[in-house]
Parts: C-alpha cells; sequence; structure tokens
C-alpha cells in the first residue's frame, strides 16, 4: 500500500522506547503526519539522537492522564494509532508491581476509551501486546489460540491490555490489530538490564557479559526493525474484517538459549574470551518461550527480514556510535 501512510494523521504512544523511535522513523519516510505522546524527554533516545523529534508534533504527558491522550488524538485529528507506551521490565514489575498496574492497564484502556470517543476519525488502532501475556504455557511453540493466563506482574499486565484491546474490538466495534512479539533487540534500548544491550555494554566495558538466569532459558529474539514493520503492516491491514480485531505472533520462528545468543554476540565483537557471569538471580520470567508466526506469514504476508546474526551486528554498531557519543559529550562537559 505505497500510499497509505502518506498525510496520514498517526499517533504513537511509547515513541521514544526502541521500537517506537524505529516505527516514528519508518512513518515519516513515509510521509505520515506523526504526533508522540511523551511523558519524559530522552536525549539518548534515536528519536532524538536521529533529529526526528524535530520533524513530528510532541504532546506532554503519560498514559494514565486521559484527558492528555484525548486531547492528542482530538485537536490532532488522528486517523491510526499505535499503543506502544508501557512499563517494559520485568524485573521492576516484580519488584513494585503498581506502577507497571497504572501504566500498562490504566493506560491502555485510557487510550482504548480515547479512541472509543473519537471513533469518528480513528479509522484503525494497533496494540502492542507480548508474548508474555500468554503466560507459560504446555505447549511450545505458541498460537494465537493459546489462552491468556499470566501470572506474574508484568505477564498479567500484558494479559490484561490484551484482552482489553480485544473487548473494545468486540463490544464498540473499534477497528484493532493486537501485535504479540517475541523478545526485541535492537539499538535504542537503554534498558541495560536486558541481556542484548548489557552484554553489548559490558563487553564494550572490557567485563565479562552478566546472565541474570542460569543461561539456559530459551526465547525467540525478533530485531527491532522488523517489528516495526510487523505494526505497520498490521495497522495496513485492519481494513479486511478478517484482519480485524485479530491477534498476530510476530518472532522469528528460531528459538536458542540465552548462553547461546551471549555467544552469538562475543564472537560478532570478537570478544568470545570473556567467560559469563551467571547469577540466577531473575524472578518473574518464563524459562521457555516462544512463538509460532504462521497466522502472520499467511494473513499478512509478513515474514522477518534479518536473521540473527544481521539484527545483531546492526544493533553493536549502534551501541558503539552511541556510546562514542556519550564519551564525547562527557569530554567536552568536563573541558
Amino acid at each position: 500500500m505505497g500510499n497509505f501512510w502518506r498525510g496520514t494523521n498517526v499517533f504513537v504512544t511509547g515513541a521514544t522506547g526502541m521500537i517506537g523511535a524505529f516505527l516514528v522513523s519508518d512513518l515519516l519516510s513515509k510521509g505520515s503526519n506523526v504526533v508522540a505522546l511523551v511523558k519524559d524527554s530522552e536525549p539518548g533516545s534515536e528519536l532524538y539522537r536521529s533529529g526526528n523529534i524535530n520533524h513530528i508534533s510532541v504532546v506532554n504527558g503519560c498514559l494514565e492522564d486521559f484527558t492528555a491522550l484525548e486531547n492528542a488524538i482530538n485537536i490532532k485529528d488522528i486517523e491510526i494509532v499505535f499503543h506502544l507506551g508501557a512499563q517494559t521490565i520485568v524485573g521492576a514489575a516484580h519488584r513494585f508491581p503498581l506502577h507497571t498496574f497504572e501504566a500498562n492497564i490504566r493506560g491502555t484502556y485510557n487510550l482504548l476509551d480515547a479512541c472509543r470517543v473519537h471513533s469518528d476519525s480513528v479509522k484503525g488502532t494497533v496494540i502492542a501486546s507480548s508474548d508474555k501475556a500468554y503466560g507459560e504455557q504446555e505447549e511450545l511453540p505458541y498460537t494465537e489460540e493459546a489462552p491468556l493466563k499470566g501470572r506474574h506482574p508484568y505477564e498479567v499486565s500484558k494479559s490484561c491490555a490484551d484482552m482489553l484491546a480485544q473487548s473494545y474490538n468486540h463490544t464498540y466495534g473499534l477497528r484493532i490489530g493486537i501485535a504479540r512479539c517475541g523478545n526485541v533487540y535492537g539499538g535504542n534500548d537503554l534498558n541495560f538490564s536486558r541481556i542484548v544491550p548489557g552484554t553489548i555494554r559490558s563487553l564494550m566495558h572490557g567485563e565479562p557479559p552478566e546472565i541474570r538466569s542460569d543461561g539456559t532459558y530459551i526465547r525467540d529474539y525478533i530485531y527491532v526493525k522488523d517489528v516495526a514493520r510487523a505494526y505497520m503492516q498490521l495497522a495496513e491491514s485492519l481494513g479486511d474484517d478478517n484482519v480485524n480485531g485479530e491477534a498476530f505472533n510476530f518472532g522469528t520462528q528460531r528459538p536458542i538459549e540465552v548462553l547461546e545468543l551471549v555467544a552469538a554476540i562475543q564472537k560478532l565483537m570478537n570478544l568470545e574470551e570473556f567467560k559469563p557471569v551467571i547469577t540466577s538471580t531473575a524472578r518473574g520470567e518464563i524459562e521457555n518461550q516462544y512463538l509460532d508466526s504462521g497466522k502472520a506469514h499467511q494473513m499478512l504476508g509478513w515474514r522477518p527480514r534479518y536473521s540473527l546474526e544481521e539484527g545483531l551486528k546492526e544493533t553493536i554498531a549502534w551501541y558503539e556510535e552511541y556510546f562514542r557519543c556519550t564519551i564525547r559529550r562527557t569530554d567536552n562537559e568536563q573541558d
């Protein structure tokens, strides 16, 4: 759909986050008019570093503020909504769940109700759910037919957000697509407790990478640019009644152990001499979790374009530039 995005008014929550910043970049390249909800400025985010912050409209506010969301959608005459904003750190949710419930559950129903109020202008909404919404399942890989049964706080918040999206589609007829992604990695992830950015940072600092699990957990790792494209393809397809209201898994269907992932990063950085430190401190984590993306292949024509090696190479390059800029900025501040 070559002209789908040109001139379209698009609202993005979570625009400073890892996926959001790359999604905004793709939308701008397609000629969209992008409006972003920004709670706090993040100078290190790709949204700022790329200069894209200067080419979008910014609405200051938080997901918990219904008025901010409703005003943004109303005043900017929004047509397509991408709801990516959330508290995404599993460990933080486990330690203090209330903030996660407020951002991920209240934030989602606020956003959905703002779309309901302005359903005359909003033509489609993509909700960023997660493989964590499924909770722990006996059968692998997970398909979209698996029940949503999160148990730990982060999982529960994503299960609830997912079900809220289904409710607003079923009850109010909002055109909604639900995206359930595997573990997303890439540049612009500044949460260094996560395995990919944490490993890269440790190796760049000449330190052994730290693994919070026992290293044998199996995950599906998908590159951020493939996810941004998946969200856009899902939004483009919401006019199809067979797609509207449906949930789709997005993953590579190539699950690997955490230790294998760390080894792949070390190999690409030529720093294989460092032995990972296994801490086994992870709490509220599902051991083995990966997705069947056959539905997205068949109904949306979506497939990942990046192999793990290709995605990791771009990710490592992003962090090399990020830390170079950080060092230069620190040196200039000391002069």
